[in-house]
């Protein structure tokens, strides 16, 4: 019965602290555009997701494919006490027969993120990336 007790205490701590840290956090915002190609060629259908790297798991903020030109664009907005660490993954097939997807994974720096203040009429565009291009530590990725 006492192992019941502590399990719904430390349930109920948990989701307290973590609404606690959502109230205390700050809005912070995104947007990530960004031209892929392929062999010198627009690179479309592409899939690109913008997550917040998490310690433990990763938070999906939003998704899209590139257009006809290989252009996309994400954004997301993400309430943290922290700076927020927003990443992208894109998973293409660019020079690969595999069954799975190349993944390749940018970083977007600080500076990138804006706060309630500015919200989203600021872009980081990570320019034109040729995903014929071997990139370090990028891998393959079956289930995204």
């Amino acid at each position: 019965m006492s192992g019941m007790i502590t399990i719904i205490l430390l349930s109920s701590l948990l989701n307290v602290s973590n609404s606690l840290f959502n109230l205390i956090g700050r809005d912070q915002y995104v947007t990530v555009t960004g031209t892929l190609i392929c062999n010198d060629q627009p690179a479309s259908d592409v899939l690109v997701k913008l997550y917040e790297d998490g310690t433990i798991f990763d938070t999906k903020l939003d998704s899209s494919r590139s257009n006809y030109g290989g252009q996309f664009q994400v954004s997301g907005t993400y309430t943290k006490i922290f700076t927020m660490d927003p990443k992208i993954n894109i998973y293409h097939k660019c020079n690969y027969d595999g069954f799975c997807d190349r993944k390749l994974t940018i970083d977007i720096p600080d500076n990138a993120i804006t706060d309630g203040s500015s919200g989203w009429d600021r872009s980081f565009d990570i320019g034109t990336i040729n995903l014929a291009d071997k990139f370090h530590g990028e891998t393959t990725d079956c289930i995204h």
